[in-house]
């Protein structure tokens, strides 16, 4: 067969590979369960709306200067984020090696051999009057194989690799809304430790005043001992809370270093827990988009697009495979010859396997797939359920929070008058000792209250933007300043 005959007989070949190609695709093509989503989210109450918190960047939601800055450091070097953009380019790298089978493998190979052919074999290779029995030989060819996509298996393989790409992109979106969320989260826990410790260093102060003053009607021989130990023991009581807050809020800010990726140490504060108040009318958006504007949602659909994708691979396996190969170069012993046409030498096969039996091995892998699949299912209509309540608790969360602060805001005013009016009273002896112990607990006790009170108000409005599924969107770039005019200069 002349070269030429070969080239049109390579070209023939990938024309009907082109068109096989295109065959069939085994298994079932992708659709989305059915999902009916709630009509509203429950105890919105007026805040449903179409527009949702979650469009607002968290830049805009949270406006502490001092904890935006925490959130741009973790968005910049915590290594759980770096973690998740690893698996991104890893599976990304996979998808496309995924797609690359289904195209052919074309390679091209040089090879120098040498060999010494034996007089005594049997039949001789050689006669006696041949002197060299040493021959080289040098090698040039191109190979090509190529399995044909009939059943659409690598299609298939292909489809579920980049499924599990775009599911782990939506994956490093859901790290990044956590991150946000839990940074904020631990911010507003630190500022509510530390406004219950500037209480108990408060009533500490008016402890310390108080064993001072029995301290002295002691000794003027107006009191007695009774007295005295009441009061020391009341502010033993609350000079041990002092150093449990401090530890507390040493442990939150290592937390909230590693968070921002550095070694574990102290934390810049912003704004007082008390300036801090959740905006009045929080939009959240009607349900029917939450289910996409969810990364983790989103990342369970992608796995379960990609398991269904695996079905339709395993089920391809009953088919026969068909594969091209061939291959053309030249060899010759003597490299002046090397690319003359008699040294050229070429192949050209077709293969084809149908498997008939091997001990139910293609059965269970595709059984196996099947029950990936209804895993997959599950996990994805879990994730929606769990959603639209994480949703909802935030928003309950945040309704009573509100009512309970302005209970026990207006409880602490009236406990601090109580403890002023207790101390006017002992000093006319109209009352004992007893009503100033009491009205001095019980008001250290609500304030402590009130303060974690703030605290979950913003860590529900930290939650509810997580639940939303809002903090993914990328700050934009700052302005560089304005270049200064120049001055032209006199010649």
């Amino acid at each position: 067969m002349t070269p030429l005959a070969v080239r049109v007989g390579v070209v023939v070949s990938v024309a009907v590979a082109s068109v096989l190609v295109t065959g069939c695709l085994t298994g079932p093509n992708y659709a989305r369960p059915e999902m009916a989503p709630p009509a509203a989210f429950r105890d919105a109450g007026e805040q449903q709306q179409p527009e949702s918190l979650a469009d607002t960047p968290w830049w805009q939601v949270f406006q502490d200067e001092a904890l935006q800055a925490l959130i741009r450091d973790a968005i910049a070097h915590n290594y759980d984020l770096r973690v998740a953009v690893a698996r991104v380019q890893e599976a990304r790298a996979l998808a496309r090696v995924a797609k690359s089978f289904l195209y052919p493998d074309i390679g091209v190979g040089v090879s120098s051999s040498v060999n010494q052919i034996s007089r005594n074999s049997q039949p001789p290779l050689l006669s006696e009057d041949d002197d060299d029995r040493v021959f080289p030989n040098t090698t040039i060819n191109a190979t090509m194989s190529w399995e044909l996509d009939l059943f659409g298996r690598i299609r298939r393989d292909s489809e579920a690799a980049f499924a599990r790409y775009l599911s782990t992109e939506e994956g490093r979106r859901a790290v990044l809304i956590t991150l946000v969320s839990d940074v904020a989260t631990a911010y507003f826990q630190l500022r509510e430790l530390d406004l219950q410790r500037e209480v108990a260093l408060r009533t500490l102060a008016l402890n310390d005043q108080t064993v001072d003053y029995y301290t002295t009607r002691l000794a003027g021989g107006v009191s007695n001992r009774l007295e005295l130990d009441s009061a020391v023991a009341n502010r033993s009581l609350t000079a041990a809370s002092v150093p449990d807050i401090e530890r507390q809020v040493a442990i939150l800010e290592n937390a909230i270093s590693v968070l921002a990726g550095r070694p574990p140490g102290a934390v810049v504060r912003g704004r007082t827990l008390e300036e801090q108040t959740p905006p009045p009318g929080i939009p959240v958006g009607v349900p029917a988009t939450l289910l996409e504007r969810r990364p983790d949602v989103v990342e369970a659909e992608q796995l379960l697009v990609a398991a269904n994708a695996d079905i339709g691979a395993a089920k391809a396996l009953f088919y026969p495979t068909i594969s091209l190969t061939g291959s053309v170069g030249t060899v010759s012993s003597d490299l002046s010859n090397l690319l003359k046409g008699d040294s050229v030498i070429w192949s050209l096969g077709a293969g084809l396997f149908q498997p008939l039996f091997n001990a139910g091995r293609i059965r269970g892998n595709y059984d196996a797939a099947r029950a990936r699949f209804d895993r997959a299912l599950a996990e994805y209509q879990q994730t929606a359920i769990s959603a639209y309540r994480e949703v909802s608790d935030s928003l309950i969360a945040i309704q009573k929070l509100a009512l309970v602060r302005t209970e026990q805001q207006a409880g602490v005013l009236a406990l601090r008058d109580a403890s002023q009016l207790s101390r006017e009273r002992y000093d006319i002896g109209l009352s004992s000792y007893l009503e100033i112990l009491v009205a001095d607990q019980q008001l250290f006790e609500r304030e402590l209250d009130l303060a974690r009170t703030r605290g979950d108000q913003m860590r529900a409005l930290a939650q509810l933007y997580r639940a939303l599924g809002g903090g993914w969107q990328p700050e934009p770039p700052t302005a560089p300043p304005p270049t200064p005019p120049t001055t032209p200069t006199t010649p």
